[in-house]
């Protein structure tokens, strides 16, 4: 039976849709693995399975009747618990709001539950869904699936562990600095980074009912294959009520293009966040198989502007961000902080604490800025269809709980910045590109290593087109020996 837990959901809907197995047997099948493994993991935070059992017994009931709710129809699901599910709390990790508990879904989980799906859980975090890794005061710590010793990645770490692991069908997350694309790196699985606002991202906060689009924050799916991506990024994209009085959904696809048709660009490493020999020889990899397969292959053009600039942008751009999630006296007290800084100290930590309290007019320089990239980057793509870049630096790390300033990576034994491992994520997220990351195979340790496939603002079926063609060329999941 472990080739059904690690079925893709698009697999699972055939199942259940020829009535192979039935939504309420497909369910319990799940839940008995959550039950039997993720003890050792820690994935799975919330149960909902009450609900879900009612919900799949509707589903059978519906399909008994000729009736099929959508593509997903009667598919287990759980979601990352940052993400608002009616009857439960939305804690991003943070023990005071133990009790902050919601009435309604999120609407990409209104969505998702419309086409069938049917979610009975969500899936761990780190606190205020800012690391690298996953654990917090409320749920504990999340396990990486190939090897416990190892996180799954974050923020999204709960959803990549559980997908990994066989115990969902299907997964939905976010991404601010690679929340989605890091653990889909690090546990082996298909994410896909969404265009920014391709995808509404309310009842994705601990507060009720905001409208605003967080800057730079995405929503979007984790599966096991890229077809997964593609059915859930087209059941979740498009307007919201206002904007489609005016506006249509009309996103470019490969359609009947091969690989042979695309022109691609290669970008393995870079000097200021460099990669471990070993990502980099994935990238190459992947280059080698796109060539082999047709594809016009580039690895010295780059977009026209200079990658420590855009990284710089990033950072002010994605402090300036977070911070303004904190409580007000923690912000007050930080303000404090900087206010006493000298102005003289221009190390990284005071620029970054600087970028946390930007005013108005330095967040504004930096938007411009942003929006200055964006074009260089759409003057790329005029040329390239899309460009393969690595992710993070390093396979999963081992757990390090450590305050956040003394932690540090090894890259190929040289010591680096906790935080360099944003870099990837950061150069694509600042200006709005999609980015579908895929799987290459597990290292001689055992551990995966992902690479990103980025396209231009909308080219997101793109990048999962490009994606699925990989993954036809054997770039595809391999489970966890450990859970076979």
């Amino acid at each position: 039976m472990s080739e059904l837990a690690f079925a893709s959901a698009t697999e699972l809907a055939e199942k259940i849709q020829r009535k192979e197995i039935s939504a309420v047997e497909l369910l319990n099948f799940y839940l008995d693995r959550v039950d039997r493994y993720d003890g050792d993991i820690n994935a799975v935070v919330v149960d909902t399975r009450e609900q879900a059992l009612a919900d799949a017994e509707q589903a059978d009931a519906d399909l008994a009747r000729g009736v099929v709710q959508g593509p997903l129809h009667g598919v287990p699901m759980t979601v990352k618990e940052s993400f608002q599910l009616a009857g439960t709390a939305s804690t991003w990790g943070n023990p005071a709001l133990r009790d902050n508990v919601f009435t309604e879904d999120a609407v990409a989980v209104q969505k998702l539950k419309a086409a069938g799906a049917n979610v009975f859980g969500k899936t761990n975090i780190p606190i205020a869904l800012a690391d690298f890794q996953s654990y917090n005061e409320v749920y504990g710590t999340t396990n990486n699936p190939y090897d416990h010793s190892r996180g799954p990645g974050g923020s999204s770490g709960g959803s990549a562990a559980a997908l990994a692991a066989g115990l969902t069908g299907l997964e939905i997350g976010s991404d601010i600095g690679g929340s989605i694309r890091n653990p889909a790196h690090f546990c082996g699985v298909f994410g896909h980074k969404p265009t920014h606002g391709l995808l509404t991202m309310r009842g994705h906060s601990t507060l009720p009912d905001v409208r605003a689009m967080s800057d730079i924050s995405v929503i979007g799916p984790l599966a096991r294959s890229a077809t997964d991506l593609y059915t859930s990024t087209q059941l979740l994209a498009g307007p919201d009520a206002i904007a489609a009085r005016g506006y249509t959904l009309s996103l470019p696809e490969l359609g009947s293009r091969s690989l042979q048709d695309l022109r691609i660009g290669i970008w393995g490493s870079e000097a200021i966040a460099p990669v471990t020999k070993e990502v980099e020889d994935r990238v190459n990899l992947v280059a080698d198989a796109l060539r082999d397969a047709g594809a016009q292959i580039d690895s010295e053009q780059r977009p026209a502007f200079d990658v420590e600039h855009s990284h710089d942008v990033y950072l002010t751009l994605l402090h300036a961000t977070m911070a303004s999630r904190q409580p007000d006296a923690e912000y007050a007290s930080l303000l404090a902080y900087v206010n006493d800084l000298d102005p003289a100290d221009q190390s990284y930590k005071a620029k970054v604490f600087r970028a946390n309290v930007a005013s108005f007019k330095t967040w504004a320089a930096a938007n411009e800025a942003r929006h200055k990239l964006r074009w260089a980057w759409h003057e790329y793509f005029s040329q390239f269809d899309a460009l393969i870049m690595p992710i993070m630096p390093t396979p999963a790390f081992e757990h390090d709980h450590r305050p956040l300033s003394e932690r540090t990576i090894l890259v190929d034994n040289a010591e680096r910045h906790y935080f360099d491992q944003v870099f990837y994520a950061g150069l694509t997220g600042v200006t709005f590109l999609p980015s579908t990351v895929i799987p290459t195979g597990l290292n001689q340790d055992g551990l995966p290593i992902g690479v990103q496939i980025v396209g231009p603002e909308f080219g997101d079926l793109v990048t999962i087109g490009i994606a699925q063609e990989l993954e036809r060329l054997g770039f595809d999941f391999t489970p966890p020996a450990a859970y076979c």
